[in-house]
């Protein structure tokens, strides 16, 4: 279950101004829109934006069922008079859902949009009685934005919930407890305990789960026989290895695609819990082991500073950057999720395979995580059957397998992981590997603003020379100190 603990006023505004500078652990979406903070200056820490965040606008009459990748908001519009069949009465928990509601998310990729279309164009046909709007948010802005909402009691009626942010947003007050209508619908009996366990806090659950970042790597297996390398990494000292030996500067070839810049924090922290050091404690202290994490910042920081095996541009590179790379056959592996397979289908054809994550000492720290929709914790109670309806709608079969098509986010409910387009597919089999060995990040209060404002730029500064793997993990430990404090 998640780590949580109650928060007095003053430890409330430290996380509210903490969430406005902070954003997910690595990127939700599965590219990040916005560009990664330059690593010769730590992005700022302290509070965001004190304006009121824009509730997005009713669409008017006109049906609209696209979901537009430009940014603006799409809306599916009730026909007038068309009755909800039982189906519908009894997804939105016994009533008939109707009226209009809005969502925000951090999609910004044209195949999570797609996705998102299809999913929306299902819905606007179980519920004609609905008019959903939605607005697309960069994920870098999202939590500012919802702290702003918050404090201008603005917020929208359903949104996305990250994993590392559940904490956060619960004390924020931004999100509501959902535990009756997921108990009492038979929705919590569909999953298994550990995709509620992450969206719980103090025995509530805050979000129905979506999808899955199920975290594996991409590898060229053509490069690969050209090195001399008969098979994917399974450790860190082989993946450095490999990084190495794939290194031809010849062809402007480098064998690692390092995401130094934004999102590269959660990388950073899968790396030290793979070398044997816990983030925190089950009380949520901090419990960094400095030897063991220096060692692991050590081999990560190195594949760059030493073996030359990763971009120069790597302390910048966010996902726009170490995609591109790949798919262009600038870099011989990258690491990311399930989410960005289709884009790397559709660049590379059968050129590449996936692979789970590398083992360190400590064994494989590959963070299997929900991702959560909820409904605001503002949301008016004549709109809580619609909201419930939406929420609920991707968490079933058809909606997660949609989503599975047009990006690769790996399904959550268990009877969609089984449909014969997942397992007939075996590029898929990394990802139900690494599903059965994956491991669950710890969550905690702060944890979004410390990984953004702390371990990112501290980890530049090693990328750039200007600061030791040591060095960088003492600046960790005390910004987790006083991130939890």
């Amino acid at each position: 279950m998640a780590t949580s603990k109650r928060l007095n006023r003053r430890q409330f505004v430290a996380a509210a101004t903490a969430l406005a500078g902070g954003a997910i652990l690595a990127a939700c979406g599965s590219s990040a829109a916005t560009e990664a903070p330059k690593a010769t200056t730590a992005p700022a820490t302290g509070g965001g934006a004190a304006t009121a965040a824009p509730v997005a606008t009713v669409a008017p009459a006109a049906p609209v069922a696209t979901a537009a990748p430009s940014g603006g908001t799409a809306a599916t519009t009730a026909p007038s008079g068309t009755a909800a069949t039982g189906a519908m009465a009894n997804a939105a928990g016994g009533k008939t859902p109707a009226g209009a509601i809005n969502y925000w998310h951090h999609f910004t990729s044209d195949t999570e949009m797609k996705g998102m279309e299809r999913i929306i164009g299902t819905f606007k046909t179980k519920y004609p009685m609905v008019t959903l709007t939605q607005e697309n948010i960069p994920n870098a802005n999202f939590m500012q934005k919802v702290t702003a909402a918050v404090q201008a009691k603005s917020l929208p009626d359903t949104l996305m919930i990250s994993a590392d942010r559940v904490n956060d947003m619960v004390a924020l007050g931004a999100i509501k407890d959902l535990t009756d209508r997921i108990t009492s619908t038979g929705l919590k009996a569909q999953f298994p305990d550990n995709r509620w366990s992450v969206g719980t806090v103090n025995g509530k659950i805050y979000g129905v789960p979506a999808f899955m970042f199920v975290n594996w790597y991409y590898y060229r297996p053509d490069f690969f026989g050209e090195a001399g390398i008969m098979s994917p990494p399974k450790t860190w000292a082989e993946m450095s290895d490999a990084a190495a030996k794939l290194t031809n500067t010849g062809k402007n070839r480098f064998g690692f695609g390092l995401r130094g810049g934004d999102g590269g924090e959660g990388f950073v922290l899968q790396v030290m819990r793979a070398f044997g050091s816990p983030l925190v404690d089950d009380k949520g202290k901090p419990a960094i082991d400095t030897a063991k994490a220096t060692e692991g910042i050590k081999l990560y920081s190195e594949i760059f500073t030493k073996l030359k095996a990763a971009p120069p541009s790597a302390p910048n590179d966010s996902y726009a950057q170490i995609m591109t790379a790949f798919k262009t056959g600038q870099t011989a592996m990258v690491m990311h999720h399930t989410g960005s397979l289709k884009e790397v289908r559709d660049a590379l054809g059968d050129k590449f395979k996936t692979a789970p994550y590398p083992a360190g000492p400590a064994g494989i720290i590959s963070d299997v995580t929900p991702l959560y929709n909820g409904l605001s914790s503002n949301i008016p109670n004549d709109k809580m059957d619609a909201g419930w309806a939406w929420v609920s709608q991707w968490a079933e079969v058809d909606a997660e397998i949609a989503l599975l098509e047009e990006t690769g986010y790996f399904p959550a409910n268990p009877a969609a992981a089984m449909d014969k387009r997942l397992t007939g597919d075996p590029i898929y089999g990394a990802a139900v590997e690494a599903l059965n060995k994956g491991t669950i990040a710890p969550q905690f209060i702060g944890l979004a603003g410390w990984s953004k404002q702390t371990v990112l730029p501290a980890f530049q500064k090693v990328l750039l020379g200007q600061s030791t793997p040591a060095q960088c993990v003492d600046e960790m430990v005390a910004g987790l100190k006083k991130a939890t404090s």
